[in-house]
């Protein structure tokens, strides 16, 4: 008869493994709750598609407008459909939030269990390994949103720990590229290489790297039937920036905390970490070639991190303890630090986008068209349609020259679409508080900057409200049409 009381039996052995699994479910939880009154503008949009897909309205920004590719994650619409019938898109984000929310958690469980299963590093490393994945502010941060990085992340991370089935990896991997594009060349390295570690054949190897481009494939040939183009429209509203993916690259390694764990020659000696690291060198390259984003905390390179986690368990088994160690307490400290140091600015962002909304609302309602550079909040405070003045769901605004925040959108261009408001961001303020100063308030926006400075624009639009974001001094100045144009 088999005894449960000994060490290394198979009672024990599976309490062990719960154990693991619990405390990466909860090390993920504990810092995404720190994090959950965080989220992106950009967020707002993908809700406003979705509700006009639930609602029968189309694959449109505008509900009365043309079909726009505006949302590069292509099945998050469809995603959040079921979750977005009401026309109230602070609640549609809640759910998006939550959903994220489940998803990290559940990716969490999963890399506790993984580093949990690599016995050969000491059980105090492995347990610092899962602290220090909580701790990264950019995988707390993105987890509660209400973008697609949240699943993104799980699925990259399932993959990541799939070697034992080169195939099923490669169709996570695949699923993981449909919602994040950036991710296809990570996604060919990683699976190839984790074939190779688990000695697959060369031609299973390259069976599972066309696995994994199916999903990308099919998402650039739906790009190209309903739009025209294979890439998604941010690609050219947002064209790429060596010099900024270079800084974007660089700072996302430092607050991002993980790659601490993989910085030693042991990530390198197994084969699995090694195409876990090589994979994430590859996507490094693919970010700075990008020119990363705008969005804080690192997005971009979200949804690779957990892997590394794993990559730095397996790095922790052929180290010296005194260098891991090391690498963990440099880890640890760095991230408790970077989730505290900005005084809770980063988990204000949804409330003081929430009252900006609501206090934009009386104002906006009674406007047809609203022409903004941040769309996502002003599609939450009003259905009317919005000139998108960086071009992430306007084909025509994405094609004129310039960046993100600098399209080259002049007075003339402005005044033939014909909006009967436009919005302006500001860091400080109208001067003194005088709303009739309006055009000498700090704009730190190109776009904004040059429409404010136009006398052709001061001529045919008057100030009308100071909408404010936050307790800084931020905001928006809403500029609207002189009824004699």
């Amino acid at each position: 008869m088999q005894s449960f009381g000994h060490h290394g039996s198979p009672l024990l052995a599976g309490r062990v493994r719960w154990a693991w699994t619990a405390a990466g479910l909860l090390v993920a939880l504990g810092p995404a709750l720190w994090m959950w009154g965080f989220t992106v503008d950009d967020a707002l949009i993908s809700v406003r598609y979705a509700h006009h897909v639930a609602t029968g309205q189309g694959w449109r920004f505008d509900a009365g407008g043309p079909s726009t590719d505006g949302v590069t994650p292509l099945p998050w619409p469809l995603v959040l459909a079921p979750l977005a019938r009401t026309g109230d898109a602070l609640a549609v984000l809640g759910r998006a939030k939550l959903l994220g929310l489940a998803s990290w958690m559940f990716t969490g469980a999963v890399l506790g269990d993984a580093v949990g299963r690599e016995r050969a590093a000491p059980a105090w490393a492995r347990g610092a390994i899962l602290a220090i994945t909580g701790l990264s502010v950019p995988l707390a941060a993105h987890a509660v949103s209400g973008m697609e990085t949240a699943l993104a992340t799980c699925l990259a991370t399932c993959a990541a720990v799939g070697a034992k089935r080169p195939l099923v990896a490669a169709l996570l991997a695949g699923l993981a590229t449909s919602l994040r594009p950036e991710l296809a060349p990570w996604a060919c390295a990683l699976v190839v290489g984790l074939a190779v570690a688990s000695g697959a054949s060369v031609a299973r190897g390259m069976a599972a790297a066309a696995t994994t481009l199916a999903p990308f494939t099919l998402c650039a040939v739906v790009r190209v039937a309903a739009w025209g183009r294979p890439a998604p429209l941010a690609l050219w509203a947002k064209p790429s920036d060596l010099s900024h993916g270079a800084l974007y690259v660089a700072a996302g390694l430092v607050v991002s905390v993980v790659p601490i764990l993989v910085m030693a020659s042991g990530s390198l000696r197994s084969p699995r970490a090694r195409a876990i690291v090589v994979a994430f060198a590859v996507h490094l390259t693919t970010v700075w070639m990008l020119g990363g984003d705008w969005m804080p905390y690192a997005r971009l390179l979200v949804p690779v991190l957990p892997s590394l986690a794993v990559a730095g368990a397996l790095a922790a088994a052929r180290g010296r303890p005194v260098a891991t160690a090391a690498r963990c307490l440099g880890a640890l400290a760095l991230g408790g630090w970077l989730l505290v140091h900005d005084h809770g600015q980063g988990r204000r962002v949804g409330e003081n986008r929430a009252a900006l909304i609501a206090a934009a609302r009386p104002w906006l309602a009674p406007l047809p068209r609203i022409a903004a550079l941040d769309i996502g909040w002003v599609g939450a405070a009003t259905e009317a349609d919005i000139l998108d003045l960086a071009g992430v769901t306007d084909p025509v605004v994405a094609a004129l020259p310039g960046g993100h925040t600098s399209k080259r959108v002049g007075a003339m261009f402005l005044l033939g679409r014909d909006p009967d408001a436009l919005l302006l961001y500001s860091v400080g303020g109208p001067p003194r508080g005088r709303l009739s100063a309006w055009q000498d308030a700090p704009y730190p926006r190109v776009v904004e900057a040059r429409l404010a400075h136009d006398d052709v624009v001061a001529r045919h639009f008057t100030p009308a409200a100071w909408l404010p974001l936050g307790t800084l001094g931020a905001g928006y100045v809403l500029l609207r049409k002189n009824p004699e144009n």
